[in-house]
């Protein structure tokens, strides 16, 4: 129908808006806008916003996506009888609001006004074994929390896998980068990604599990480094903060991941040098030992997408 530029945010409720964003802060994202019964937090990436708490019952409630135009929204409401309406959020624009097959509210939003992109503090030049660009100058990692850049990709549990993926698809272009089996023929969920053609994007933006019930699993933000997820590791350690899994490297995405709870017990992942793939990189099948493996690091506690 159309295709889907980028996620554009997750949305929460919790009963007390000052602790998620205490939270939040601590986790390093920074106050986009504050209502009186709605926070906004943005990352360091010249987006309106990333992450959404609403005040109310703790819950997951939903996220967006962005269309390339305005005439993508169009599109959809021709299609699927929806409105294209005002979206009164940071940035503005226009937005049609769908709900998945699991209940999921699922946003698409266009034409939303961008703010100044924040300046990045931690731009590190790393020495190795092969290239030393660093020269004359020690590398200091200044103490804080990690510069999230914006929000990279969401995985939702979900009744259905194929009708899921099927839905997603037929609207919004998504494609598939890696199929997960949990035995020969049998798929439990997909890496989707969106379709930029020749433009190279993360190696996935959603993806469904098909759990056999529908419900939140986590949501990841990348940040600017290596050394800025550690950095902000330690803010979050001396917080006292809930960790759940990390510090490791995936197999699939390959991105260096660190993950924790926020105070109503939602996971939130922390991830840096993921794969980026195109219209040349084909499907790929592979196994569920695949996906709760590592390259290195702990092994996933039983805990992890519940």
């Amino acid at each position: 129908m159309i295709k889907v530029t980028d996620i554009a945010y997750v949305r929460f409720r919790a009963p007390d808006l000052d602790e998620m964003e205490k939270f939040l802060l601590e986790f390093g994202l920074v106050r986009a806008e504050r209502r009186e019964k709605t926070l906004y937090m943005r990352g360091t990436d010249p987006l309106p916003f990333g992450h959404v708490t609403e005040l109310g019952e703790p819950g997951f409630a939903g996220l967006g996506f962005y269309a390339e135009s305005v005439a993508d929204l169009e599109k959809l409401s021709a299609a699927y009888g929806l409105p294209v309406e005002e979206n009164d959020a940071p940035g503005g624009g226009k937005i049609v609001r769908f709900t998945d097959p699991n209940g999921f509210p699922v946003d698409i939003v266009a034409g939303q006004a961008a703010p100044e992109a924040l300046p990045v503090k931690r731009r590190l030049v790393h020495n190795d074994g092969a290239e030393r660009p660093r020269r004359g100058a020690p590398l200091r990692v200044a103490p804080g929390p990690s510069q999230v850049k914006r929000l990279g990709h969401c995985v939702i549990n979900v009744k259905d896998f194929r009708e899921t993926e099927a839905w997603y698809k037929e609207r919004f272009g998504l494609v598939t980068s890696d199929e997960i089996e949990i035995a020969p023929g049998a798929p439990i969920g997909a890496f989707l990604r969106c379709d930029r053609g020749k433009t190279h994007v993360d190696h996935h933006t959603l993806f469904p599990v098909g759990t056999g019930t529908s419900g939140f699993n986590h949501a990841a933000f990348e940040v600017a480094n290596f050394d800025d997820l550690m950095a902000g590791r330690e803010v979050l350690v001396e917080a006292g903060r809930r960790h759940e899994w990390g510090v490791g490297r995936h197999i699939l995405g390959s991105q260096i991941f660190d993950y924790w709870r926020d105070p109503w017990g939602h996971t939130v992942e922390h991830w840096t040098d993921g794969d980026l793939f195109n219209d040349e990189t084909p499907p790929n099948l592979t196994s569920i030992e695949e996906l709760m493996g590592n390259q290195w690091g702990p092994p996933a506690p039983p805990s992890m997408g519940a």
